[in-house]
């Protein structure tokens, strides 16, 4: 079996060093066909880089490389054609001046790979000679390939001011672009987030925004078909619905895909399932940002989004859920078509996803320490297959004793419902069962639903107020929450969970159990 290309970005490299390659030349070959200027978003380690370097490649005409793939015998390779490849993924960005730096040093990279030498010392500048002598020196339209266009604006995200003068900077040095059509051959970006056109790409907007597109939606991570075809030997003794469960599900509208990071580790690793893709990011500001905002947890499972939500992204109005999006914590999971209108149904890709993220946030909400919480979920897991309410409503209170006053200070958080249900949900995120946060029924949403093989817990949380009226359990019974789940299972549990903001713990429940 060839060696797993684990980290290796190079097509070169994985050919002449005998690594696996799997063959994406075929969408690659349409992506040329189909046009001339495009942009890619994916989240971080899903073979955005490779798919630059194997295109640079394939315009260079280095026809070896490509022996025994789709394109080999489909591309012409004596038409070569100069390519500029502008890589932001390194460098410091901390400043406005060094991010300028870096773009020169990037410029005179590609000036010394051409044989060509500017004369103009400003990134924008330098970047439009460069391409125009290019073009003279080959006679051949320039191919301009830009990997990780917005990582310098991401870098300074905590840094808005920052942040925003490197975004004007780049949709100075991007716009050169867009008039010179002529000189140009091909043109893609690729990054993880899609800034707002009227910011960033007010001067290039003229790109075909390939992120969410049926055609190309496997043109980054591998499919089910790739698995069999290149995995097969290498997955031998491995259950592959549990790798289904844990690695595959995201998706652009197409065929849904693996990340390509997590397939390679988890072969590398000996078939142990853990959360490699997951353990290789840090989503602290994206925690951060949930909790100022005091997002609702269980809204995770069951967001509908627009376009225009999923593709604007900016310094000063970020949406959570386009960010959660964009970075691969959510993937699309259906699409809803009213007339005209259509809108995406937003959810976990797979079950790292969902275990990880929530036992981070989990973490960022209540301060759980790591034995507490494994010993904790366990008991709790059985408790609600042995229909144990007691049992669980103790875990829960013990979950609230542990968290720090700290996480009440300076805010109103214990005053906020969605707090205390985003922590239960969050704590139970992890166990496998069928969670349901906002759950719809006909007569309106249920604050949360846990379903297993034969049973059924409809849960309604309150924060008292001295308002009787808004009792979870009342709710719960007036608008007959059970119904959806009547003859779907055999027992059905209606819990009502009321907090007091003084004493920032469960004070209340009621419950009933009910056969159905």
């Amino acid at each position: 079996m060839k060696k797993l290309p684990i980290g290796l970005n190079s097509l070169k490299n994985i050919i002449n060093d005998g690594f696996l390659y799997v063959d994406k030349t075929k969408k690659l070959y349409e992506l040329i066909e189909h046009g001339r200027y495009f942009f890619l978003s994916r989240p971080r380690r899903f073979g955005k880089t490779l798919t630059v370097d194997t295109l640079k490649h394939i315009f260079e005409g280095n026809k070896d490389l490509f022996k025994g793939l789709y394109i080999y015998d489909k591309w012409n390779w004596d038409e070569r054609f100069p390519v500029i490849r502008i890589d932001f993924s390194g460098g410091n960005f901390s400043t406005k001046e060094k991010f300028e730096e870096r773009a020169i040093t990037i410029l005179e990279k590609n000036q010394r790979f051409l044989g060509i030498e500017c004369t103009k010392k400003d990134p924008s500048n330098c970047f439009e000679e460069l391409i125009l002598k290019a073009y003279e020196k080959y006679n051949k339209p320039v191919v301009v390939l830009i990997d990780e266009y917005d990582k310098p604006i991401l870098d300074n995200i905590e840094k808005p001011e920052l942040a925003e003068e490197i975004r004007d900077l780049l949709s100075n040095f991007y716009g050169v672009i867009k008039g010179l059509d002529e000189y140009l051959r091909f043109v893609l970006l690729t990054g993880v987030t899609k800034f707002s056109k009227v910011n960033l790409f007010s001067k290039l907007n003229n790109l075909y925004d390939i992120t969410v597109n049926r055609k190309f939606s496997d043109i980054c991570g591998y499919t089910e078909d790739d698995l069999d075809k290149y995995f097969s030997e290498y997955l031998k003794g491995a259950d592959r619905e549990k790798v289904r469960k844990w690695y595959n599900g995201y998706s652009w509208l197409g065929e849904k895909v693996y990340n390509p990071f997590d397939i390679l580790l988890f072969i590398s690793n000996e078939h142990q399932f853990r959360p490699y893709w997951f353990e290789t990011g840090n989503p602290t500001f994206l925690i951060k940002l949930m909790k100022k905002k005091k997002y609702f947890i269980p809204e995770l499972e069951n967001i509908e989004a627009t376009d225009s939500l999923l593709g604007s992204f900016d310094v000063y109005t970020m949406k959570i859920e386009a960010l959660l999006w964009q970075t691969g914590y959510l993937t699309i999971k259906g699409v809803n078509h009213i007339g005209e209108m259509q809108s995406y149904l937003l959810g976990f890709p797979n079950l790292e996803v969902k275990v990880s993220l929530n036992e981070v946030l989990l973490k960022y909400l209540s301060d759980i320490e790591e034995n507490l919480y494994s010993e904790s979920i366990r008991k709790v897991y059985n408790a609600f297959f042995s229909g144990d309410i007691e049992t669980i409503i103790s875990i829960l209170k013990s979950l609230f004793a542990s968290i720090s006053y700290t996480n009440f200070t300076k805010n109103e958080i214990d005053s906020y419902e969605g707090y205390y249900a985003s922590v239960i949900y969050a704590f139970l995120a992890s166990l496998p069962i069928n969670l349901i946060g906002e759950d719809t029924t006909n007569r309106g949403r249920i604050d949360l639903t846990i379903l297993l093989p034969d049973k059924a817990y409809i849960i309604e949380f309150k924060v008292k107020d001295g308002n009787e009226e808004k009792s979870p359990f009342k709710q719960i019974k007036e608008k007959k929450y059970y119904e959806k789940y009547l003859n779907k299972v055999k027992e059905i549990y209606l819990i009502g969970i009321t907090f007091d903001k003084n004493e920032r713990n469960i004070t209340e429940y009621k419950s009933e159990k009910m056969n159905s």
